[in-house]
This record gives structure tokens, sequence and C-alpha cells, in this order.
């Protein structure tokens, strides 16, 4: 009974200082009510820089290409939209200058929800976003992705990381790749500023004391071939769920093609049971900018078959992964959610009515876009 008192007792303190706390160069003007056209979510507040900011030099118009700002990318559909969004809220909460954060959002070609929708809900819930959304072609990938553990890994927009570098303009050179089911409760210019050092291509958490094995199938361990792409280094566990890229050498070393090299592998042979992990680790795993633990804080969804709560990692905590099966939002909506659920509900705007249920929208915005931008 102590301990289950001192975990509540652990939550509760931590919930109190992610809720209150606010970076000081942030002022914050009070958000909507809830009554005005968010499409069942409410409006944010509306998080501006402070005069210690640096003020970039094309102040005048923001531009997806400008160096000077924060680079986030992230995929933007109907099944995880209220993820994204409280995901969005919770870096602007906690950035230092949130006026020079730009998101890039990724969405799928053939969601329920057109591009055109989803534009008008982020801006409609945050009117003074910096952002751009990308059309994911999905028949890019469609034809290399195999059956995975769970059929949620299944999805082709899981894959679209894989693409930013040939997606984003071709002028944004870093980035931040995040989830959809995360709260930053950090600064994100503190990740921002990881150094990618030796040439490499990204920085992420490492874990090496997992048991690395287990990610591929006893086939691909026992062919000598295979196996030896790790021969020459020192291969750790990583979670794509957060990264930062440098996009230049993505794109100068054509790692889109040395990741789908091996998903051709695995259609053909199978040496992998997860979907869009694997390929990382065969082209990354033991090149790795080593970024500290505390920006992932990861396996908050539990394991990818039951979903069962999972308590914290030791050590700070600067990013809230609820990766794994069990998703917060889900399990606050059933009244039967995990004791860290408690802590992504306050960034959470969402106040009701489905953005599947299309009949709560005019009929006029759902209009595919007939061009990509991809």
């Amino acid at each position: 009974m102590r301990s289950i008192f001192h975990a509540a007792a652990a939550v509760f303190l931590l919930h109190f200082f992610l809720t209150v706390t606010f970076s000081v160069g942030i002022r914050t003007i009070g958000g909507g009510d809830g009554s005005g056209p968010g499409f069942g979510f409410s409006e944010a507040p509306d998080y501006r820089n402070g005069v210690e900011c640096p003020v970039s030099v094309n102040k005048e118009v923001v531009s997806s290409c400008d160096p000077d700002l924060v680079h986030v990318a992230m995929t933007l559909d109907s099944e995880y939209l209220r993820g994204t969004i409280a995901a969005v809220h919770s870096v602007l909460r906690h950035a230092s200058c949130p006026e020079n954060v730009f998101f890039h959002f990724i969405a799928a070609e053939f969601d329920p929800a057109s591009p055109r929708v989803l534009s008008k809900l982020v801006r409609s819930t945050f009117p003074s976003l910096n952002f751009k959304i990308y059309i994911f072609r999905e028949d890019a990938v469609i034809n290399l992705i195999s059956s995975s553990i769970r059929q949620a890994l299944e999805n082709p927009l899981n894959y679209a990381r894989n693409y930013l570098g040939d997606i984003l303009d071709l002028c944004v050179d870093r980035v931040i790749y995040l989830d959809s089911d995360l709260v930053v409760v950090d600064d994100i210019h503190k990740l921002w500023n990881t150094a990618l050092t030796n040439s490499r291509v990204i920085g992420a958490p490492e874990y090496c004391h997992a048991n690395f094995t287990k990610y591929f199938t006893d086939g691909f361990w026992s062919d000598p071939v295979l196996s030896r792409v790790f021969h020459s280094r020192r291969p750790c566990y990583f979670n794509t769920g957060v990264m930062v890229m440098d996009l230049v050498r993505w794109r100068e070393g054509n790692y889109r093609k040395r990741i789908e090299n091996w998903m051709e592998i695995q259609r053909k042979r199978r040496i992998y049971e997860l979907g869009s992990l694997p390929p990382f680790l065969l082209v990354f795993a033991g090149n790795v900018e080593a970024i500290d633990h505390k920006w992932n804080q990861h396996g908050l969804g539990g394991d990818n078959v039951r979903g069962s709560c999972r308590s914290l990692h030791t050590g700070p905590v600067s990013l809230l992964h609820w990766s794994g099966k069990g998703k917060p939002w889900v399990r606050l909506d059933a009244r039967n959610p995990c004791p860290l659920d408690h802590l992504w509900k306050p960034y959470d705007l969402y106040k009701g009515s489905s953005i599947k249920d299309r009949s709560s929208f005019p009929s006029s915005i759902f209009l595919g876009f007939s061009s990509y931008l991809s």
C-alpha cells in the first residue's frame, strides 16, 4: 500500500510541475472558450515570444525555409489527430520562443479528412502557428510494407519519416521528427541545439542495455551475409519517434534508398516482426548521436500486444512518449487510464465531435487536393 501511495504522489508532483511551469521567454494570451469553429478542439492559448527571443531576419514573412527557426516534422491524420494537437500544444507551451518554431505536417493522401480540412483545423486551434502541410504519396511505400506484429504499425504514414528528405522543401536542412503520441515538457530549443558530430545523420536517445537481438528473427542472425551489417559497429536500440535529423547528409547519402533496400529484403526473407523501426536500426544503429534519455521517456503505451501500464524510467523527464499499443486519449475516454496518462491530459484540447464524423463539417471543406506537394 505504501509503494502505491508513493507512486501516486510522484505522479501528482510531476503533474504539478509540468502544468504550472512555463519557459520565461513566453507571453501567454488567453485561448478560446471552445465556442468557436474549432472542429472539435478548443483554441489554444496564444503563446508569444518574450523580449529576449531572437528576431528572425525574415520577421515579416515566416518561411518554411528560415534557418533561424526550429523545424519540427510530424504526421497529421484523423486517427492520431488528437495526439498530434496535444503534442503541438506541449511544444508551444514549454518553448522559450514559441513563435520561432515551424511545424512541417505530413498528411496521408487518402485520409478520411482531406488536407484542406486538417489545415483548417490546425489553423483554428492554433491561429498564430507557423506550419505547412505536405501530402504523402502512399504509393511510394505501400508495396514495400510487410505484415507486422500489430496492424497499426502497417499504416503507410508510419513510414513517412523515411521520406522527409524528399517531402520537405529542399531548403530545410535540419529537422526534429516527433511522433504523435507524446508530449514535450521542456524547451524544444534545447533538443534543437543537439550537435550531430562525426558526420552523423541522426541523433536520438540510445538504449544499449536493451536486448538488440530480439528486434530481428533467428533467420536474420543465422545468415552471415545479412548479420554482418553490424560487424563493424556496436548497435544499440533507439526509438524513431524522437530524432534530430540532418537532411543535407540524409539526402547526400541517399538514406531513403538504404532503408528501402532492407524493406525489400524483408518482403522476401522475413527478417523482423515490427514495422518501420527495424530498417532504421539496420541502417543507423551504432552510428547515432546519443541524446540524453530524458528526451524520450518511451514505452508508456505498454507493449505492442496488451498495452499495459508502465512507469517512468529513472531520471529527469523532458519528453513523455506513449509508444506501444495503449494511447492516453483512448484510455482516458474509456475511463480506464494508467496513472501516467493524467500527465498527457493538460495538453489535450479535444472538446468532442470526432473528425471522422463528417456531419459536423460543411461539405464544402471535404475537397481533396488535386496536386501534391511531395
